[in-house]
């Protein structure tokens, strides 16, 4: 009945347990071979062991083990009680597979109720050697076999039991820092990056603010810069619009200014055009209404080349000096042959009009048969007189009445 309520009480003081714990307890029975025991026969084992998880090589454990032994060979062959208790330390190495080897040493003392046959209370040594392997996270099945020595015989025990397991591991606690040297420690620091010198709060964040004062938070300001007094957006930037009424907003106006009306592209600048085909776009045209396939200068205006003829007062002869550069105007025409010419002839004031009229026009033509005569085809220049009608100077001086008997010519683009 003692053996029964001890048994019960093992497996009752058993716990369910997590998977880091601190003690082991582990109810055991078995079977115990008695090698010179005097007149004892080999017996049942009953007891448990307490198992002490320490970080140390060997880990302390008490056994306590109970057998109820008979004698033979004696005239009445009476029964004694056998109580075995043990320090040991015990090494776990680490598993293999499912199995988990250990080794136990240790020191014990064996008490005999019934003291026959010379047997006595005795000190013992014991080493022995095992397994567990796991059933749940907590508990194993644990298969020992144990030789205990004493001075006058040694008993050789094999154990079997159920491995409970119990008390959580306490962890070491982490070191903690401060890596950004932001004030907080690692553990809590929510911003783990902050750059050193940055006003940080509790949580190790940026401490936020206004620091362009337009009312958005530095956290959340797109445009942290913005004037003082700009209007501005959910996000700091200052709220678009369109100050120059050209449909372009503001933000992407190039041209922020432009006058009322004006028609413009995607980047708010003037569209710009050549309205008279001239290639002098409208910007920089100063005569707009050039007839078209008239050849211009960088201005956009007509082309019209004074030749620079002299001639003597009531004469159409062309000098030979002016030779020259009716040579040098018929090889530009011979090098660009989409150019043709309207060579126009003028004369001064002095003499009747009809008169000068006639001989405007053959200026013109003596101008023509000579460019001719360089190579030109015919069908690329004209001949016009103007008479006096288009001065360019006073005809009341000498020098005036010079420049107006003169000969042009206007270059036209085919």
């Amino acid at each position: 009945m003692k053996k029964l309520l001890f048994i019960a009480a093992l497996l009752l003081s058993s716990a369910v347990i997590a998977k880091e714990y601190k003690y082991e307890i582990t109810p055991v029975v078995g079977y115990n071979i008695a090698e010179g025991n005097l007149n004892l026969e080999n017996q049942l084992l009953y007891g448990a062991e307490f198992q002490l998880n320490t970080d140390t090589f060997l880990k302390p454990e008490l056994s306590v083990l109970f057998t109820d032994a008979d004698y033979e060979d004696l005239p009445v062959n009476p029964s004694t009680d056998i109580w075995r208790f043990a320090v040991n330390g015990v090494h776990d190495f680490d598993a293999i597979g499912a199995f988990t080897p250990l080794f136990k040493v240790g020191i014990g003392y064996e008490t005999i109720d019934n003291h026959l046959a010379d047997n006595k209370d005795a000190l013992f040594f014991n080493a022995g050697a095992g397994v567990k392997t796991l059933i749940t996270n907590n508990i194993a099945l644990k298969l020992e076999a144990v030789y205990m020595n004493k001075q006058t015989d040694s008993n050789l025990a094999f154990l079997a039991g159920l491995n409970f397991a119990f008390g959580s591991k306490s962890q070491p606690a982490p070191v903690d820092g401060d890596d950004d040297n932001d004030g907080v420690l690692n553990s809590i620091d929510q911003c783990p990056t902050t750059p050193t010198g940055t006003k940080v709060d509790s949580s190790g964040c940026k401490v936020d603010g206004d620091d362009d004062n337009d009312g958005v938070l530095n956290s959340i300001d797109q445009c942290p810069t913005t004037p003082a007094g700009t209007k501005v957006d959910s996000s700091g930037c200052k709220v678009d619009g369109d100050d120059d009424n050209d449909g372009v907003l503001n933000s992407v106006d190039q041209c922020p200014t432009t006058p009322a009306g004006t028609k413009v592209d995607s980047s708010g600048c003037k569209v710009d055009g050549d309205d008279d085909n001239d290639g002098v776009l409208n910007s920089l045209d100063r005569c707009p209404t050039t007839p078209a396939g008239n050849v211009v200068n960088s201005d956009g205006c007509e082309l019209i080349m004074n030749l620079h003829i002299n001639f003597e007062n009531n004469s159409y002869e062309v000098d030979a000096d002016s030779l020259v550069r009716v040579q040098k105007f018929a090889k530009f025409l011979i090098d660009f042959p989409n150019y043709t010419a309207q060579i126009t002839g003028h004369t001064n004031s002095i003499g009747r009009e009809a008169t000068n009229q006639k001989l405007s026009e053959n200026r013109a033509s003596a101008v023509r048969d000579l460019i001719i005569k360089q190579g030109v085809d015919a069908s690329r220049i004209t001949a016009v007189g103007k008479g006096e009608n288009s001065p360019v100077a006073s005809n009341d001086t000498a020098e005036g009445l010079a420049q107006n008997r003169r000969i042009e010519a206007t270059l036209n683009k085919n």
